[in-house]
């Protein structure tokens, strides 16, 4: 019994440790000079690491009211910042009409290359992915392509596609998959990677891996229980079974589902208005409260609470928090810099 009891400490010490090396892990992600509570020790914030914005090039026609100019970039990638009442909403526009928007070398490279200058812009608030192309989300990967590459070649594909999937789940903003139409294998991997799904009612979602003798390679096996629970992910994938958006909504993979409308783009319009709900909100606030929820679902409900309360610390100091009390007191609209 002395044993036992002297281990317990030993057990219990090692379980602290281990929560607080998650904790100051998780606070480590939000940059360099951030400080944890407590008796955790991690460098407090540097203001910079929300400054660092990347400019689109200028000119390029405008698409339509709201939006501005075009990036440069090629037609099979377009991100666009929206303007006035929507600034600070970035849309990806998947534009593959001839391969229905499957995720090619070329694509893939464009979507990492586009996320990695979002990740550090200060301006983005909320970032929307969407089709360009009428009735289709994303059919998953380009098997023409794939048919083209030698069995060695295929893994590090695979891997490519998993790692820009995996960089779209890790932004620190808002994400919103916007599916108008058929989101299949990578395709819907792809929305699960963000942080809301609306689909319409005519969209058409699944993980069909397992009728080609593969599985879900870009998280889908790992995101898609996290969802809707294991089993009912167990069901969809072995199945291949593909939903719609009436579907999808009971299952709940899905937050919202909407009657597709005349011009195709109910689900993105959908997107639209919750971005606009999200952009009065105070952006560092934004942040920390996603990397909480995010890394807090991948333990206990100690060290996610521990995590909470780091997350919570870093927002005391900032003058968005003074900002909200003084518009509060003055009744009027707190304005944020996330600062």
């Amino acid at each position: 019994m002395a044993v036992a009891a002297s281990a317990a400490p030993g057990a219990l010490g090692t379980l602290q440790a281990s929560r607080a090396r998650l904790v100051a892990a998780c606070c480590a992600r939000l940059g360099p000079r951030w400080r944890l509570p407590g008796s955790w020790t991690c460098p407090r914030v540097d203001s910079t690491i929300w400054a660092r914005g990347w400019t689109p090039a200028a000119g390029g026609a405008a698409w339509q009211r709201g939006y501005s100019a075009e990036v440069k970039t090629e037609d099979e990638l377009r991100v666009r910042y929206l303007e006035e009442e929507n600034r600070g909403i970035v849309v990806l526009g998947i534009n593959r009409a001839y391969a229905k928007n499957s995720l090619s070398k070329n694509l893939i490279k464009m979507l990492s290359k586009a996320v990695d200058a979002l990740k550090s812009d200060k301006k983005v608030r909320t970032i929307i992915v969407r089709s360009e192309v009428p009735g289709i989300f994303c059919a998953g990967a380009d098997l023409k392509e794939r048919a083209k590459m030698s069995s060695s070649e295929v893994g590090p594909f695979v891997s490519k596609i998993r790692a820009m999937i995996n960089e779209i789940a890790n932004l620190p903003v808002p994400t919103i998959a916007a599916i108008d139409g058929l989101a299949l294998g990578g395709g819907l991997e792809l929305a699960l990677a963000c942080d809301i799904r609306v689909a319409a009612s005519s969209a058409k979602m699944g993980l069909v891996e397992t009728k080609l003798a593969i599985i879900p390679g870009g998280g889908g096996t790992q995101r898609l229980p996290r969802a809707i629970g294991m089993s009912l992910a167990k069901e969809l994938i072995f199945s291949a079974r593909v939903l719609d958006g009436q579907e999808a909504k009971s299952v709940g993979l899905i937050s919202h589902v909407l009657e597709q409308n005349q011009e195709g783009d109910a689900a993105y319009r959908k997107a639209l208005d919750l971005a606009r709900e999200f952009l009065p909100q105070g952006p560092v606030a934004m942040r920390v409260a996603k990397l909480a929820i995010n890394q807090g679902m991948e333990v206990d409900l100690v060290t996610g609470l521990a995590i909470e309360e780091a997350c919570y610390a870093q927002t005391i100091p900032t003058k968005d928090r003074l900002e909200g009390l003084l518009a509060f007191k003055e009744k009027r609209t707190p304005r944020y810099k996330g600062e």
